[in-house]
């Protein structure tokens, strides 16, 4: 369901963008995304998540979502990187819970809880996919019972990896080279105050050079905080020093995902703040949300306010001189992405598609240089009216740079090209979608862009 009221209530608040506001909010809009498993490989964050249906209630989740960002606050969505459908043993079409991720020898490892059977793994050449079962069976399932869920996998220093699970016990177990075979008996660690679930495994040294272990978790539920342990051992003990951020009426339920990136480190979680634009009830339709994390000169960590109260700040600026897919954005509450077009030929590529009247795609930062950009390039398609695309600078009703007026092109697409003014130095751009006829709702579809000199 849309909700145009209140889309075009929070994007016309006199130019004040909801992004400009003081609340932080969730960092993916276009689908209902849950249990962050970040990962930091080059210049790029790699952001595997959960997938909550639309229609959610209690947990639905079939599959997970890849999104990359190289600045923390642009983010490019890839769509579903992996399904239960990739477990030929599983024969359910529910169950894809918390996932993580990790990279060795060039080889990508997702370890994938299947509620109820145990925790399953997934194998690719690309972070991308296509991820394939190499087991036919679960890595991990103790039918006695359904504890075997939340993993986080951890390559040490030396070369030993380690895979920490569970609710409500904390299990460890160490895994061999081949990242898909248990090395060693499962370790139930003694129970750490205040854990219910989630474990976030990871290791970094303090001020003075002593190495730490780090293990953040959902802290007691309902509503779940993130509380973490810390440890001079890989397998523990572990020592419960206190919440990275505290237990809060604000939101139900939390999943950390830890990492440091350019110099900063981040902390991931999940909210029900995009929901809460809806309604104020309950349903497990949840979003993640990301704020900078901050160490004390020991290696404890500085507790957090709730992310609403947070600052997330662009780290560098965002090149608009290439070929940019339209579902790249800091913002894009009410829109949808997708490969399928329902009256039409199936995508190579994600689209932005179920565009209304006054919705809009917010890209930050954008570098345009000294001499600026000249002309603005769009790829779109139209089923019937079509509408237009306003290139606003800085805020929704910001100074017009230029504008496309999209026809009907019979789903085709094809690119539209418009002069542009004003686009230069760092500025946030705004693609405002605007109806010019009887057609309010889904006006196009909107596949990529980019400026030129």
């Amino acid at each position: 369901m849309k909700h145009l009221l209140l889309t075009a209530l929070l994007s016309g608040m006199s130019g004040v963008s909801l992004w400009a506001q003081s609340i932080n909010m969730p960092i993916i809009q276009t689908k209902y995304t849950a249990d962050p498993a970040p990962y930091v490989h080059g210049d790029t964050v790699y952001l595997y998540t959960t997938h909550d249906e639309d229609y959610s209630e209690g947990f639905m989740m079939k599959d997970w979502l890849l999104y990359t960002s190289t600045d923390m606050v642009n983010w490019q969505d890839h769509g579903v990187v992996a399904s239960l459908k990739d477990f030929p043993w599983y024969k359910g079409d529910n169950g894809a819970w918390a996932e993580c991720v990790v990279e060795r020898n060039g080889k990508w490892y997702m370890y994938c809880p299947i509620h109820g059977h145990g925790i399953g793994v997934l194998v690719s050449d690309s972070p991308y996919g296509p991820f394939k079962d190499p087991l036919g069976h679960p890595l991990v399932w103790r039918q006695e019972h359904w504890y075997d869920i939340d993993p986080s996998v951890y390559i040490d220093d030396d070369g030993q990896a380690y895979m920490y699970w569970g609710n409500p016990y904390t299990y460890c177990v160490k895994l061999k080279e081949d990242m898909i075979s248990i090395d060693g008996d499962i370790m139930t660690m003694d129970r750490i105050d205040d854990y219910q679930e989630g474990p976030w495994f990871w290791a970094r040294k303090n001020d003075k050079g002593e190495k730490w272990y780090y293990l953040a978790f959902a802290s007691t539920c309902c509503p779940e905080g993130i509380g973490y342990a810390m440890s001079k051992s890989p397998t523990g003990p572990w020592k419960h020093m206190g919440h990275i951020m505290d237990h809060t009426p604000r939101t139900r339920g939390n999943h950390p995902g830890i990492i440091d990136y350019k110099g900063k480190s981040y902390c991931f979680g999940l909210t029900y703040d995009l929901f809460r634009l809806e309604s104020s009830r309950h349903a497990e339709r949840r979003s993640v949300s990301a704020a900078e994390m901050t160490y004390n000169a020991d290696g404890t960590i500085k507790e957090l306010p709730y992310f609403q109260d947070c600052k997330l700040k662009q780290i560098g600026t965002f090149n608009p001189y290439r070929r940019v897919e339209a579902e790249t954005m800091a913002w894009g509450y009410g829109l949808k992405t997708t490969r399928e077009n329902p009256s039409g030929p199936w995508n190579e590529t994600l689209f932005v598609t179920d565009i209304d009247d006054g919705e809009y795609i917010l890209v930050r930062g954008i570098d345009f240089g000294k001499k600026g950009a000249l002309k603005f390039h769009a790829s779109c398609s139209s089923q019937l009216y079509g509408g237009r695309m306003e290139i606003r600078l800085d805020a929704v009703d910001g100074s017009l740079a230029g504008a496309i007026d999209i026809p009907n092109t019979k789903f085709k697409y094809r690119e539209f090209i418009t002069d542009v003014t004003q686009c230069n130095g760092v500025r946030d751009v705004y693609f405002v979608f605007k109806s010019t006829s009887i057609q309010k709702k889904n006006l196009f579809n909107f596949d990529w862009w980019k400026f030129d000199k």
